[in-house]
């Protein structure tokens, strides 16, 4: 019995967190986000040395523009990251200037279609 209540617990203390996480999100989303004022926290933050001044990605990081992965997925993994790219705690990288970020790569157009250019046919 005992051994249930320990999971009842643990279950409850995951979903707590999971709750926590998602509605501090939520408020984040809230207030308004600024591409602007992303590409600026994408520059102070170095983010553009792994993945490109418009997150075309690069030799030590991912593309991330256009068309980024979720927020909630950014999130998660920037602030777990367990790879070469270091963790940015909310005390390094805000919720808002993450945000921010985000906005700036969903910003960011596509490129042109290769077929559109008389070059490369």
């Amino acid at each position: 019995m005992k051994n249930n209540s320990r999971i009842s617990k643990f279950k409850g203390a995951v979903l707590l967190a999971i709750t926590a996480s998602l509605s501090s999100y939520v408020m984040a989303q809230t207030a308004p986000s600024s591409a602007d004022q992303g590409k600026q926290a994408y520059v102070i933050n170095g983010c553009w040395g792994c993945h490109g001044f418009v997150g075309q990605g690069g030799i030590a990081g991912p593309k991330l523009a256009p068309d980024p992965k979720p927020i909630e997925y950014i999130d998660a993994f920037v602030r777990n990251t367990r790879g070469t790219m270091p963790p940015y705690s909310e005390k390094i990288l805000s919720k808002k200037d993450l945000a921010d970020i985000y906005t700036y790569l969903k910003s960011i157009p596509k490129g042109p279609d290769y077929k559109s250019i008389p070059l490369l046919n």
